[in-house]
């Protein structure tokens, strides 16, 4: 299949090709590297050379991450899947340096972080702590109202491990989909967009050796509405603004 002929609902992911500026891939990268130069509570793993290559909460920290995906045609699609109550609830930064690469087995993003795990529910089990926040496993009928923007901010390619994903595994926690056989690497220029379900899974390689290729990534995940059951809540839910329709950055 071509890159425009990949479907959210069928396949479980979409590539939306140039959806944020180069002058705004930019910003963005000046950001972090400000924002990770010092001792910041948001990041969990920095290499020997002093890369970061890890790093969580980034909604409390970097206040750009709530803005750029306020804009077509992220915003279109999002309010299209998930409807007008949608929020950002999470919101992540992943690298691979190039003396620092690392892969990633094949998995299905299943944990959501909530102000506190302590209630017993049918909706979330395994509550644990990462990087200071309440996290649980939540349900399969919660993670189907939710969806993930992956915003690259290098070119990916064989070189620097992009990501793979299996067709049609989204529909549930315990789906194999289309198997790996037919898995999808995602080849990606700075400033495409992967649009995916959490339960789609998913998987990367390490980078080549002697690469001097970044993989960096923004990871915003979003969920349909604010509410949840038992009493639950998120630990962040931020709504798009009309002030902020048509902005970036």
């Amino acid at each position: 299949m071509t890159i425009s002929e990949w479907d959210i609902e069928r396949d479980g992911f979409r590539i939306l090709p140039r959806a944020v500026d180069a002058n705004v891939v930019e910003r963005l990268l000046s950001v972090f590297d400000d924002a990770f130069s010092g001792d910041s509570q948001s990041v969990r793993a920095r290499s020997s050379r002093g890369h970061v290559y890890a790093a969580r909460n980034l909604i409390e920290s970097i206040p750009e991450v709530t803005t750029v995906w306020q804009s077509d045609p992220m915003l279109g699609l999002l309010r299209e899947v998930l409807g007008d109550d949608l929020g950002l609830v999470r919101a992540l930064f992943f690298d691979k340096p190039p003396e620092r690469t690392w892969n990633l087995p094949w998995h299905k993003d299943t944990s959501i972080s909530v102000k506190d795990n302590s209630t017993m529910s049918p909706s979330f089990s395994r509550p644990t702590i990462k990087a200071g926040v309440p996290h649980v496993i939540a349900s399969d009928a919660l993670l189907r109202q939710m969806l993930t923007l992956r915003i690259h901010l290098d070119e990916v390619t064989d070189e620097n491990g992009p990501l793979r994903v299996i067709p049609r595994s989204h529909v549930a926690s315990d789906s194999e989909g289309d198997g790996v056989d037919c898995s999808v690497t995602i080849h990606a220029s700075p400033g495409d967009v992967l649009v995916m379900r959490p339960m789609i899974s998913h998987a990367s390689g390490a980078s080549v050796e002697g690469t001097l290729r970044h993989r960096r990534i923004l990871h915003l995940e979003f969920a349909s509405n604010e509410r949840l059951p038992d009493g639950y809540q998120w630990h962040d839910f931020i709504r798009p603004t009309l002030a902020n329709l048509g902005q970036v950055v």
